[in-house]
């Protein structure tokens, strides 16, 4: 059962996550606004009370949302929540630290623009890293980050072709999409991390491997305790709690 405070001005709002083992309270970001209006959107109609963390990885994350784990929900229901997204909104200094609130999506290969799930969200749990941990996927971030944008590029230049009805050779197709990564890293600059995000990292921890690629619209200000006590939970072969 989730349920929203709302604060008067600007403050950040606030989301009560309560489970069988205790309660988090999560701030979501003015930053992400977009993310955070739908979700309070999902909260207040309803669509994440009975819903199960249905995938708990310990170090990793717990994640919830999936309309399918609420059997109050018909079929037709759940299909339209399942291919319900919002537009990534990723923000460099939101970082996928212990605690982060972040939104659950498809894979790069079906999913290029990276779009959130409308309903699916997960908390960071994650584990320490050390600085030369994180400079090395410093790299490994920016490369998943130019393979996203290349197969998006391709993706768009191949649609475009196709609906002017003068589709294009393969070779063509990668030469205009190469021209648009060109421009695109022109203009962006590479992911990295500040000072401060290392350090975080390396108290406190979390799950640096996807930051960059998937949103981060919020935080835990309470119950990490739960967070973790969640993710020690047994679990199947789908990382589905047994219990």
């Amino acid at each position: 059962m989730l349920s929203c405070n709302s604060p008067a001005g600007d403050e950040n709002k606030v989301v009560s996550i309560k489970t069988s083992l205790g309660e988090i309270k999560v701030m979501l970001y003015n930053e992400t606004p977009i993310h955070r209006d739908n979700f309070i959107k999902m909260v207040n109609s309803g669509v994440y009370d009975g819903v199960l963390f249905h995938r708990v990885i310990n170090e990793f994350m717990i994640q919830a949302g999936d309309p399918s784990t609420n059997p109050s929900y018909s079929k037709p229901q759940r299909d339209t929540l399942a291919g319900y997204t919002i537009p990534a909104e990723f923000r460099p200094q939101f970082i996928h630290k212990k605690g982060a609130l972040a939104a659950a999506r498809q894979g790069n290969n079906v999913n290029p623009e990276m779009r959130s799930s409308g309903t699916q969200f997960y908390i960071v749990q994650g584990k320490k890293y050390s600085r030369n941990d994180l400079l090395a996927l410093q790299e490994k971030i920016n490369s998943s980050i130019r393979q996203a944008y290349f197969i998006r590029f391709i993706k768009e230049v191949a649609d475009s072709a196709r609906l002017s009805g003068k589709p294009l050779q393969d070779s063509e197709i990668q030469e205009i999409a190469s021209g648009k990564m060109f421009r695109y890293l022109s203009t962006n600059p590479s992911f990295k991390y500040t000072e401060e995000q290392i350090a975080t990292y390396v108290n406190l921890g979390g799950t640096p491997f996807l930051d960059g690629t998937y949103t981060v619209f919020g935080e835990v200000t309470e119950g990490l305790d739960i967070v973790d006590k969640i993710a020690a939970v047994s679990t199947d072969g789908n990382d589905k709690p047994v219990n």
